[in-house]
């Protein structure tokens, strides 16, 4: 376990699931950077870099700038393990603190990280109020903390939902790795927040400034998005898929997607598909249709992806059709030896990071799920040897299809 040095102590922090040997940290230089500014800290350092140009503003060093007053409503936006929302918890229950703080995110494991943090740091569960980005935001806040997320529509989205609770004496501040910050970036904050600027680069990490605006007309969301599908996607073909903020191929159907479409296994007959990683469930709404006495489960991670799934579903297969969506960890939460097939599109990347941790745990957990006989399909990039892991892992592993850039594979549980 790594600890992060704060302006209020040191926290020992973890990832979820927690594994010994996991190589990545629960927080990066941002994270840092931000809780030194809350702290009051010198925010300047050796290696600062200097700031870009910017309409509302050349970057600036915020220096030994005073404390950030944290006794109001505190909303913490795109926490990515509970690294900003803990050492904030710890603080202000140091301070005696009883105003509301809310962590806002769309990852269910990062609501499980913050949990266990928050437990390791010795605050109760009741100093954190754990929400989602798709629940009801807070009426109110007086300092909303960003961190910068990957999906510029997710930050959008969120910025859209909470400039009703912004009031002008607002601290709004976000912070992110300097490759996640964009001119677009902190255009997005002028246009539906106010007034932004942004720090000095430091460790590769900067801070961004919003001066909300009084008086401002908040404007609805333009999310979720609706498309219909090509007309080469398989049995979904012509159909529209509805796509909350933040998921995976938001805008458009990918190629690897489009691909396996066309690839998936015809199947008849009562039995359990999972759609692993579904993110707007345009894979298991495709085995529905093309096997309506099938029962559909929809798993990930994402809680925008289960709620896309949902209505992707709903919107296209007949009511009453039997399906489930679930929140969990990969397959962690199904009964074993209960599934009969496993599609799956696995993701290789955690945040800024490439590794393969996430695919491994979906055919771990995917041997467990199915039943003997049962099967995983996989579509995935060709050069990342997925067939290696499932020879590994199953025994056995047989290229259904394939093309310069993707290959389908088929992995059966003996």
């Amino acid at each position: 376990m790594n600890r992060l040095t704060t302006p209020w102590g040191e926290f020992g922090l973890t990832r979820f699931p927690e594994h010994p040997r996991d190589p990545l940290r629960a927080w990066d230089t941002a994270d840092e950077y931000l809780l030194r500014h809350l702290g009051g800290a010198d925010g300047t350092d050796p290696g600062a870099e200097p700031g870009t140009e910017h309409e509302a503003g050349r970057g600036t060093p915020e220096g030994a700038a005073e404390a950030v007053d944290l006794s109001g409503a505190v909303v913490v936006l795109g926490d990515r393990w509970g690294a900003l929302t803990t050492p904030v918890a710890a603080h202000r229950l140091e301070q005696l603190v009883t105003g509301p703080l809310v962590q806002l995110t769309d990852s269910y494991l990062t609501q499980r990280a913050t949990r266990a943090n928050l437990r390791r740091a010795g605050v109760g569960q009741d100093a954190v109020r754990l929400l989602s980005v798709r629940d009801t935001p807070p009426e109110r806040m007086d300092v909303l903390l960003v961190r910068v997320p990957k999906s510029l529509a997710l930050l959008e989205d969120q910025l859209h939902r909470l400039a009703p609770a912004v009031h002008a004496g607002t601290v709004v501040v976000g912070t992110g790795r300097v490759t996640e910050i964009h001119t677009s970036t902190l255009r997005l904050f002028e246009r539906i927040l106010g007034p932004t600027r942004t720090s000095l680069a430091v460790r590769k990490s900067r801070l961004i400034f919003c001066a909300p605006e009084a008086g401002r007309e908040a404007a609805p969301s333009p999310w979720p998005h609706r498309y219909p599908l090509p007309a080469d996607a398989g049995p979904v073909s012509g159909r529209t898929v509805v796509n909350h903020a933040g998921i995976f191929c938001a805008e458009r159907l990918d190629i690897g997607t489009r691909f396996f479409l066309r690839h998936l296994p015809r199947r008849r007959g009562s039995e359990h598909v999972v759609d692993l990683g579904c993110g707007n469930g345009v894979i298991g709404t495709a085995a529905a249709l093309d096997n309506p006495a099938a029962r559909v489960t929809f798993i990930d991670e994402s809680f925008s992806a289960v709620a896309s799934a949902e209505a992707t579903f709903r919107s296209n297969v007949d009511p009453g059709a039997p399906a489930e969506f679930l929140l969990g960890d990969g397959l962690a939460d199904v009964p074993a030896a209960t599934v009969d097939l496993v599609l799956n599109n696995p993701p290789f990347h955690a945040h800024q990071a490439t590794t393969d941790a996430t695919a491994w745990r979906m055919f771990t957990g995917s041997r467990a799920a199915l039943r003997p006989g049962g099967e995983l399909w996989v579509v995935g990039n060709r050069h990342l040897g997925y067939h290696a892991k499932l020879r590994r892992l199953f025994g056995n592993c047989e290229t259904v299809a394939g093309d310069p850039k993707f290959v389908v594979l088929r992995a059966v549980k003996r």
